[in-house]
């Protein structure tokens, strides 16, 4: 058991260490906490958390007390600290009995905005116009990006490359889950990269690449900036990186893409996390790079999927452009 699961004095939940990459801890949120936390926000509903921002931060300090304040101080240290970094958070029992009414899916809405205004601020949503988007992936799908696809594998990436906001963490909740087989998370924590040596030192690591968007995404402008981000204070790089919306201009850029992209696609230190309905990663958006695997083709085939990105608080003021 690693070193932060041993010295954190943890109430109303319980810790592990995932089955399939010891970096990603598992947070089991009790029967009990559950419970008391749907009590308490039983006269909120999901419109009201849209409507006023406070009501957000409010979801967040009741969930917060519940466990003595131990949970946001858990969730930031794993997060900042660049040997994990990663959160898989179910919670042990989601029914009636447990939910006091509150219908299953509006239940998951309102929990991953506790967590996510305990960890930080989300960045607007653009496809959304939101500070989350809900999003479907179905057996058929004619969407301009890889997200809705469910029959190939959604390469490896980190997200808000195209956009000028710092993006330190994302959220990815499934929340409903019909005739499904397959499609389960993907991760690469960077230091876990074999080949990350060979790029991080190529001579257009650090150069500015463009960046845009698909129309979908409601981004009108391109940005750029490089694959490698400033060093960490332990001098170790993060990433920055997408295949489908970075925009090479010449050969050269364009074949550091490709070969960059082979080689994240080929590493066997990639990770498979299923996600059980109601759960939800929580990652260090630099330090991780995510995908999803392809689905079995079923005809009724049906997740549904909540995403929150965003700052830690100490960052909110970068994205004042």
């Amino acid at each position: 058991m690693s070193t932060l699961l041993k010295n954190t004095l943890n109430i109303g939940f319980e810790l592990s260490q995932h089955k399939n990459n010891s970096r990603v801890q598992v947070l089991k949120l009790s029967k009990n906490t559950v419970e008391k936390f749907s009590k308490k926000i039983v006269d909120h509903n999901v419109q009201s958390i849209e409507y006023k921002p406070f009501l957000r931060f409010y979801l967040a300090d009741c969930l917060n007390k519940l466990t003595d304040d131990t949970l946001g101080k858990f969730l930031l240290k794993t997060l900042k600290n660049r040997s994990t970094g990663a959160i898989l958070l179910e919670c042990e029992l989601l029914n009636n009995s447990t939910l006091n009414g509150i219908e299953f899916i509006d239940f998951n809405v309102l929990l991953s905005t506790a967590i996510s205004h305990l960890i930080g601020i989300p960045n607007l949503d653009s496809m959304s116009g939101k500070f989350y988007a809900r999003f479907s992936v179905k057996n058929e799908d004619n969407s301009d990006s890889y997200l809705r696809q469910a029959h190939r594998r959604m390469e490896l990436h980190n997200d808000g490359t195209y956009v000028e906001e710092t993006t330190d963490w994302v959220i990815m909740q499934k929340i409903l889950e019909v005739d499904v087989e397959g499609g389960d998370s993907l991760l690469l924590h960077v230091d876990d990269w074999k080949d990350l040596d060979k790029f991080y030192h190529h001579p257009l690591a650090k150069e500015n690449l463009q960046w845009g968007s698909p129309s979908s995404k409601n981004i009108t402008y391109k940005t750029s900036h490089p694959i490698f981000l400033e060093e960490m204070n332990d001098g170790k790089p993060i990433m920055s990186f997408i295949d489908q919306f970075v925009e090479p201009l010449n050969i050269e850029q364009g074949l550091y893409l490709y070969e960059m992209g082979d080689s994240l696609e080929k590493e066997t230190n990639t990770s498979n996390v299923k996600l059980p309905e109601g759960s939800m990663l929580i990652i260090n958006n630099y330090c991780w790079l995510h995908g999803r695997d392809k689905f079995i083709a079923k005809k009724n085939l049906h997740r549904e999927l909540l995403r929150q990105r965003g700052v830690f608080a100490e960052n909110t003021g970068d994205n004042d452009k």
